[in-house]
């Protein structure tokens, strides 16, 4: 069975997935980050004792996991963060690159040239190629999305794809991840995508899939089209519908933060308050480009430069009017 996902985090804990829990516990490289809220720096003993503790949760979680099996060449990513930009194009081509160069520019490590947009834009063709191909051959494809808006216009658009094949009844399976749950300390939990899914936990909502009927696929498509017809500059999702929104439709919450803030500030906790307190589901890239307007209509000004190698946000700004 074809697996898809919406993003590149999902895609590679979901390829873990299929053999976690298999054999001897994982050796892989597991890192923590150790901060205080006051801005010290943390204890060599802290840190130690946080790397044991993430140790030890990881060794738990593999002996509990149960492996789903399969190959993990089945799971494709297609990563298109289709809720930002112009979404004209039926197969993201030439603008969607613009937009990943744009997004990708905050973070230096990730590169935004259009050099390595270009290289991921053209795995994603091939891949999506593949994938109908293998459709129209009678395989079944396991659609996972949830309610975070990159994820719903991806299940949109893939069913505007597949809208155009001979389907059959039972061939498009679908998972949609609860909007909350309970853990095992009865707090609710709540993801805001599958990339935060660890590879252990996949196996789980196993039981949730349905066979989605060509009423719902047909909706999906002609819901796509129209978003693709009013190509806003956002997709965000209003009283449980994804609709077309201007590029201030965040500022709000955002403006909300700073105005808490002092006159010098650390833009990174902003932007981390804005994800955590609002659960807008959307990225902290489009937060950052966001203050880079606030910036460039003189609202803010930068007063320190980021570490090189750091996403932008990683400075202090200074307000320059009351906001």
């Amino acid at each position: 069975m074809i697996e898809v996902v919406f993003g590149d985090s999902a895609c590679g804990s979901l390829k873990m997935a299929r053999n976690y829990g298999d054999g001897e516990s994982g050796s892989g490289i597991i890192s923590v980050i150790v901060s205080h809220t006051d801005g010290s720096e943390p204890t060599e003993e802290e840190i130690q004792t946080a790397q044991r503790e993430a140790e030890e949760r990881e060794r738990l979680e593999w002996e509990n996991a149960t492996p789903m099996g399969g190959n993990p060449a089945d799971v494709y990513g297609f990563d298109f963060r289709l809720s930002i930009g112009d979404i004209s194009e039926n197969i993201p081509g030439e603008k969607r690159c613009q937009v990943l160069e744009w997004l990708y520019g905050i973070y230096p490590d990730l590169n935004g040239e259009p050099a390595f947009t270009a290289e991921l834009m053209q795995q994603a063709t091939d891949a999506i190629q593949e994938v109908c191909s293998r459709i129209s051959a009678g395989e079944s494809v396991r659609i996972w999305y949830s309610n975070q808006p990159d994820e719903l216009c991806g299940l949109y658009w893939l069913m505007a794809q597949l809208n155009q094949l001979k389907l059959q009844s039972d061939q498009v399976i679908l998972i949609q991840l609860p909007d909350g749950e309970i853990d095992g300390d009865e707090n609710l939990a709540i993801q805001f995508g599958w990339g935060g899914v660890k590879a252990g936990a996949w196996q789980r909502y196993l039981d949730l899939q349905r066979t989605a009927t060509s009423a719902f696929c047909k909706d999906c498509a002609t819901h796509w089209q129209r978003l693709q017809k009013e190509n806003a500059p956002l997709r965000a999702m209003l009283n449980g519908r994804l609709i077309s929104a201007p590029e201030t439709f965040y500022d709000e919450f955002i403006t909300r933060e700073i105005a808490a803030e002092a006159d010098e500030f650390r833009e990174a906790m902003v932007i981390g308050r804005v994800l955590g307190k609002y659960e807008l589901g959307i990225g902290d890239a489009w937060i950052a480009l966001r203050i880079e307007e606030m910036i460039r209509a003189g609202n803010l000004m930068p007063v320190t430069d980021p570490p090189q190698g750091s996403p932008i946000y990683h400075r202090k700004l200074k307000k320059c009017m009351e906001i």
